[in-house]
């Protein structure tokens, strides 16, 4: 019979429980003060105020959303310009192959449509989307509470800053509730 001990599953941070979003909005304020900067949020509402706290402040969407705009644009005018003035030009009563007004209502359509793909399938890929796994759910208290009435931050363990014990405590200074490991 083999006695050795369970392989200790890897840690993957510390994650503090608070009771409202003041709270969450202060504890992510002072942890990228201290230093942390791999650390997330979580809530059952959007929390504006935790971006800032959080220095998040990414443009990629905006950039993506702009770009898918421009290539509907391109592919719509460039389409109808193509068709009407070079495949199948046909003259019909003298008018121009080459009518811009003819042509917006198609392109704005393309536009809208290629913007709003790419915002949805950028924040999809930038989100990592699909993730059926996190590791925040093998903490029991965040799947009884994070969606209904409870506030969470964790700081992840390859965080530079991270030292279990020094985490676990500067939490604890926060006036975390609960303070638990997230283990992989």
């Amino acid at each position: 019979m083999d006695h050795t001990p369970p392989v200790p599953a890897a840690l993957y941070g510390v994650m503090a429980e608070f009771e409202d979003p003041t709270s969450l909005v202060d504890a992510a304020r002072r942890t990228y003060d201290e230093g942390y900067r791999n650390f997330d949020s979580f809530s059952p509402f959007p929390i504006h105020e935790i971006f800032d706290a959080m220095h998040l402040h990414d443009k990629r969407v905006p950039l993506l959303v702009l770009g898918g705009g421009i290539a509907g644009l391109c592919t719509g005018l460039g389409l109808q310009v193509w068709v009407s003035a070079f495949a199948y030009p046909l003259n019909i009563g003298g008018r121009p192959y080459l009518s811009w007004p003819m042509f917006v209502p198609v392109t704005f359509e393309l536009t809208i449509l290629f913007a709003a793909f790419a915002a949805v399938f950028g924040m999809f890929a930038l989100n990592g989307f699909p993730m059926p796994y996190h590791p925040v759910f093998n903490v029991e208290r965040f799947t009884a509470h994070a969606s209904q009435d409870r506030f969470f931050l964790a700081i992840e363990a390859v965080d530079p800053q991270f030292d279990r014990a020094r985490t676990r405590a500067f939490l604890q200074s926060l006036g975390a509730k609960d303070i638990n490991d997230v283990e992989e």
